[in-house]
């Protein structure tokens, strides 16, 4: 598919089947929720000089977060599949299977994020200089992109060894064309941008309004973003 074809279909995709998007909007709100709690419940340990109430706040916060996290990546692995097949159906709820399938993710995206740091380091050992920075972001974008076609991969076939195949992964980047990637990163973080800067603008104005505009769109990017990264995948 096109670029344009792929951002297109993206962007009135969300829209699908509002009941999901609601169900994940409450989810997103309740994250929030969880978040901001911690964050009081731990200022307020240590200004009490508790500390219970701040391991407390913490581990409780966490769980809440990871747990949600999962569910909402988990749904967001099955938009990518959906993609792939350029299925214009919306993902039916599954709490159990993607609840796993979000564990698996998270288990992805560690180990797509830890290798370039490892790298970035030994280099830093190595070279000691400008050189080292050069390599360490050419090798922290390689492997962004490679954790994209493992998100790929991953939703695929739920498999999570296929998902780790780091050099089948790099060479998914050349499958789908390397040019045709960064544009469609550049078009997908304009869009991104553009829509987050309307928001901020009305927060700013309203912050009634802007807040509840942000968690709306906080599910809709998630979507968008899923959704357009699997039509993408779609030709590999």
């Amino acid at each position: 598919m096109e670029i344009g074809e792929i951002l297109s279909d993206a962007l009135v995709y969300p829209f699908q089947d509002i009941k999901a998007f609601v169900i994940y909007l409450i989810l997103g709100i309740i994250l929030g929720i969880a978040v901001g709690g911690t964050v009081v419940g731990i200022y307020a340990g240590i200004a009490a000089d508790n500390i219970l109430a701040v391991i407390g706040s913490g581990i409780i916060g966490i769980v809440v977060a990871l747990v949600i996290g999962f569910f909402i990546s988990g749904y967001e692995l099955d938009i990518v599949k959906y993609g792939i097949e350029r299925d214009q159906r919306a993902p039916d709820i599954d709490f159990v299977r993607q609840f796993i399938n979000g564990v698996k993710y998270f288990v992805v995206y560690l180990i797509y994020m830890i290798i370039p740091i490892i790298i970035s380091a030994i280099l830093a050992v190595i070279f000691q200089h400008w050189l080292s920075g050069i390599i360490s972001a050419i090798v922290g974008i390689i492997f962004a992109l490679a954790l994209m076609m493992g998100q790929c991969r991953l939703a695929k076939t739920e498999d999570l060894g296929y998902a780790l195949s780091i050099g089948e992964a790099i060479g998914d980047i050349s499958r789908v064309g390397i040019l045709k990637l960064i544009i469609f990163v550049i078009l997908v973080f304009i869009i991104v941008f553009v829509l987050l800067f309307i928001v901020l603008a009305i927060l700013r104005w309203n912050s009634t309004i802007g807040g509840i505009l942000m968690g709306i769109l906080g599910v809709y990017l998630t979507f968008f973003i899923a959704r357009a990264t699997g039509l993408l995948y779609s030709d590999v």
